[in-house]
């Protein structure tokens, strides 16, 4: 029986690769350096990696240093789009099924996502979900891989995990999902394919029907 939902954010919760190809194309100008452009498709290739590998897979005309810089102010400038923007980016259902898992199925629900640091707060207030989780980590508090941060939510929760599932949308969050030894949900409408047969959700409201 599931009893705690560990949930991914880009191409799980929300679609932000629009909003944030606007801004990293702006701080990739003002810095000056790199001629690489970047457009929601490329993005959802990227999303749900580390912010290191992100950037070392997207800025290769740069040097390590200048990457590093860069990778910050790409950063900087999409937290500040995501804050000010006020277009519906969350996939549909995303908030009532959070409410009905925590206050009628009793499920405890967390985040774990590869993000910087900052990012899953913003996540929770644009949409108004802190009262729900129980607990979230990322690459950018613990630099971590997924599946460490995966297991340091369940340890840190005191989570079984018979009991609990990791929600994601890509191959990478699968593999992070089995090398923590947590079975895994994939979200077949966000930005990836899953080969193996796993349980799939083609809605996020699907997710009620698992616990």
């Amino acid at each position: 029986m599931i009893k705690n939902i560990i949930l991914d954010v880009d191409g799980t919760l929300w679609n932000t690769t629009d909003v944030v190809a606007k801004a990293w194309n702006r701080a990739i100008a003002a810095d000056g350096h790199s001629k690489v452009r970047v457009d929601a498709d490329i993005l959802k290739t990227q999303f749900g990696k580390p912010m290191d590998v992100i950037a070392a897979n997207l800025f290769t005309d740069v040097t390590p240093e200048i990457r590093a810089k860069l990778l910050e102010d790409c950063c900087a400038e999409e937290q500040r789009f995501l804050a000010e923007n006020t277009k519906r980016l969350r996939y549909p259902h995303v908030k009532e099924t959070i409410r009905k898992l925590k206050e009628e199925k009793g499920c405890r629900l967390f985040i774990v996502s590869n993000c910087q640091t900052g990012y899953i707060e913003l996540v929770l207030e644009k949409n108004h979900l802190e009262p729900y989780m129980d607990d979230y980590e990322c690459f950018g508090n613990t630099q971590k891989q997924k599946s460490e941060n995966i297991s340091l939510i369940c340890k840190r929760n005191g989570l079984k995990k018979e009991e609990t599932v990791y929600v994601g949308d890509t191959e990478g969050d699968y593999d992070a999902a089995k090398k923590a030894d947590c079975p895994f949900i994939h979200a077949n409408y966000g930005f990836g394919e899953v080969k193996e047969n796993v349980p799939r959700i083609n809605e996020f409201q699907e997710l009620l029907q698992f616990v």
